[in-house]
């Protein structure tokens, strides 16, 4: 990484754009408008030499020139790198950074590149026609004053993801969800154009997107306000091209392979292997809902039904690295993603989407707001709202936190599954509240009891499942009044992922 002093001493040479000139000034948001009144045309061409045909490892061996591509000025405090076509990335993505004297467009060329010999052996070619860049990456003193350090990456259809102090990257946000879940082929818009508005003493950076696919085009703008939380400030506006019965808005996208409700899902020395340990909803009602994230034998969906929901997001515990004992993916750095909305989004449901993986690199977990009217088209469709990247608990309301949950089967009674659920609390006198869905599915032994050293208060008790293929459980905490007062822990039991053993 450069240093913050020799990044700032450096910028004015380093950052080389065309003067004068430059791109027709004009709204991204109109420019969408516009593109959506067209039909969709703009699948890109097969990317030339020397990008073509990139697997991981040649990819990871193209790297942006200091100067040219890398470490370019963008306000007090900020930096960028453009990043290059290939591998999965074929979408080229034309890059304009607003100033005094207008756009000026950033014109692409192999030259900006580094390319390592083991992999490129021969000439690289001066020009790849129809080639363009595929994203950017973000970079902010953000861990010691004189380090640049990564804290937002655009790139691949619509993802971003981000980090706070003292994190690493692991899930992902995107501008929107397009039949995720859904029995047909997902769609995934994909950012056509950047424009970056460069920071000033008092103002972070704006980046907007001009994002097109079949189903729609849409603006994305996105204000990053890195340090201890990351937030990144996000305007989404949809203009479909059809009508959208089934969008999903502000969209995370995470990692669960296993935890300690699902251990025997991999044959694993770590005893959790994920990037987000839970879905956590604040819902309209008042509610803090906790529901555990599974790794599910076929694709699971569920929805969460809601008014002008408070927020919802995908949350990373433990936060020990004895949690996960993997010092190579350090899973206890990854951080939590809690969406956060601007103004009133009316009815809906956030939706989970659980999808079956063997193994740690592939995303399966999805979680987003689906409105519950359609999105129709020839008008704009608006939402606003923070995503907060951290390493921290989320806010809390007063109530009494959920810690964790485990389960595991009964030794002496086949079929049976002992779950137990710890509770931030030594207050006895707090009552367990179990309410069970399911034909035939019964809860025996229900109980309340304190830790060892104060450790919180755990509730136990065994399911039995009987003939139930499905069953849905919710449990909270009441006080002696029948006030709710605690979170609200969820959990999907299914014959197919959990078998009863």
């Amino acid at each position: 990484m450069i240093g913050r002093r020799g990044f700032l001493a450096a910028s004015a040479a380093a950052f080389v754009v065309p003067r004068g000139g430059g791109a027709a000034e004009g709204s991204l948001l109109a420019a969408a408008r516009r593109r959506a009144e067209r039909p969709f045309a703009d699948e890109p061409p097969p990317l030339p030499p020397p990008f073509a045909g990139l697997d991981y490892d040649a990819y990871r061996a193209v790297r942006p020139k200091p100067g040219a591509a890398a470490h370019l000025p963008l306000g007090p405090g900020y930096a960028f790198d453009l990043l290059p076509p290939g591998f999965y990335h074929d979408t080229p993505v034309t890059v304009e950074v607003a100033g005094p004297n207008g756009l000026r467009p950033l014109p692409f060329s192999p030259a900006l590149f580094d390319f390592a010999p083991r992999y490129f052996p021969g000439p690289i070619p001066a020009e790849a026609p129809g080639a363009g860049f595929s994203g950017l990456r973000l970079r902010h003193p953000l861990n010691a004053p004189d380090v640049m350090d990564e804290v937002l990456v655009l790139q691949g259809a619509s993802y971003f993801r981000a980090v706070a102090a003292g994190t690493v990257y692991g899930l992902s946000a995107r501008a929107v969800a397009l039949g995720t879940g859904g029995p047909a082929p997902e769609e995934f818009p994909a950012i056509r154009r950047l424009r970056l508005t460069p920071a000033t003493a008092d103002r972070p950076p704006r980046i907007e997107a001009l994002i097109d696919s079949p189903s729609l085009a849409a603006h994305l703008s996105l204000t990053p306000m890195p340090g201890a939380e990351t937030v990144t400030r996000c305007a989404l506006t949809l203009f479909p091209r059809r009508r959208l019965d089934a969008a999903g808005i502000a969209p995370l996208t995470s990692m669960f392979l296993k935890g300690p409700m699902q251990g025997a899902v991999a044959d694993d020395f770590r005893p959790r292997v994920h990037d987000s340990a839970a879905l956590r909803i604040d819902n309209g009602a008042g509610e803090t809902l906790w529901r555990p994230l599974a790794n599910p034998a076929r694709v699971e969906t569920s929805a969460f039904l809601d008014r002008d929901p408070r927020g919802f997001g995908l949350i990373q515990r433990p936060r020990a690295f004895e949690g996960f004992e993997d010092a190579e993916a350090a899973y206890h750095r990854r951080p939590t993603a809690l969406v956060r909305p601007r103004g009133d989004w009316g009815a809906g449901a956030v939706t989970l989407v659980e999808i079956p993986t063997a193994d740690e690199f592939m995303d399966n977990i999805v979680a987003f707001w689906r409105p519950e009217a359609p999105l129709a088209p020839g008008r704009g469709h608006r939402f606003a709202y923070d995503i907060t990247w951290s390493a921290g608990a989320p806010p809390r309301d007063g109530r009494v936190a959920l810690r964790d949950s485990r389960s595991g089967r009964v030794h002496d009674r086949p079929g049976a599954r002992q779950v137990v659920v710890d509770f931030a609390t030594t207050d006895t006198a707090l009552l367990p509240d179990l309410s069970v869905t399911g034909a035939g599915v019964a809860a025996e032994g229900l109980a309340a009891y304190p830790l060892p050293g104060g450790r919180g208060l755990r509730v136990g008790f065994q399911l039995i499942p009987g003939a139930a293929d499905v069953a849905e459980l919710r449990l909270l905490l009441r006080d002696a009044e029948g006030r709710a007062a605690s979170d609200v822990w969820l959990w999907r039991w299914t014959r197919a992922r959990d078998g009863g053993v």
